[in-house]
């Protein structure tokens, strides 16, 4: 967990303050995409989207929606494995989160995923990765279903010929501003950093995930601790002594040896 003064412009909370700005979101989407945004209509951060409690849910970083088209924009700091898959899961829960909300498969908006990545996703030394689905026997033949995987590797900045797209990239790489627009991006990141609010929310969320991560620990503990104790009761270990030597209640262990009794 970082401190407050050392957040730059990649780090998931302060990525997400900055965006909700939608002039900054739009600039970033323009640059990225080569398009012009005219208005965004909705802009969320750390999104949550399970459309049924039985399912696993996904987390968006920044999610955007304007007039035809929405947006899953991800920061990545460290390389994540099976990138290919997470953004089609990512894929598959944007298409649910739209028809759930009652639009018929032809309202389907079109869809971007965006990861803006410090490092090569898939090591071929691009800056850019775009995907597309094409035809088996007509690769000439674009499969047009409006979904789009974008993925933007900042340490190769020097091999992208935009300006504007070079300046981002390596701003996103360095941290050090170039031209206008990261330099207002950089000012942002600074004034967050010296809010009070802000501080208070980062603050808060770095407990809340402390606090999830010492329950995830605490479960795990316990699970290990009920194995063992299978594995003693097994070779014949009295119930009393594996209480003691694994912190266990005794009738937690009296009643997994009754329990190991009925499947026997």
């Amino acid at each position: 967990m970082k401190t407050i003064e050392e957040l730059t412009f990649t780090d998931d909370f302060m990525f997400g303050a900055v965006m909700k700005n939608e002039d900054i979101c739009k600039g970033v989407i323009e640059r990225l995409l080569h398009i012009k945004v005219e208005k965004l209509e909705l802009i969320t951060l750390q999104e949550t989207i399970s459309p049924y409690y039985e399912t696993r849910g996904v987390r968006f970083d920044v999610y955007v929606k304007d007039s035809d088209k929405v947006y899953d924009i991800e920061v990545q700091n460290h390389e994540y494995k099976e990138i290919e898959k997470r953004t089609r899961y990512y894929q598959t829960m944007m298409d649910m989160d739209m028809l759930a909300k009652g639009a018929n498969f032809k309202e389907l908006k079109e869809s971007y995923i965006i990861f803006i990545c410090k490092g090569d996703p898939f090591k071929l030394g691009e800056p850019c990765y775009k995907t597309k689905a094409t035809f088996e026997h007509h690769p000439e033949k674009i499969f047009d279903d409006k979904t789009h995987k974008v993925f933007y590797n900042a340490s190769a900045y020097k091999k992208e010929t935009d300006p504007e797209l070079y300046a981002f990239l390596q701003y996103v790489s360095t941290n050090i501003p170039e031209d206008d627009f990261t330099s207002e991006i950089f000012d942002k990141v600074e004034a967050n950093k010296r809010n009070e609010k802000f501080r208070s929310d980062y603050m808060r969320c770095n407990i809340h995930d402390f606090d999830k991560m010492e329950e995830g620990k605490e479960i795990g503990r316990n699970e290990a601790n009920i194995k063992a104790a299978k594995n003693m009761l097994s070779e014949g270990v009295d119930a009393d002594k594996i209480a003691q030597w694994l912190d266990l209640p005794l009738e937690t262990v009296q009643q997994l040896a009754e329990e190991l009794k009925i499947e026997a």
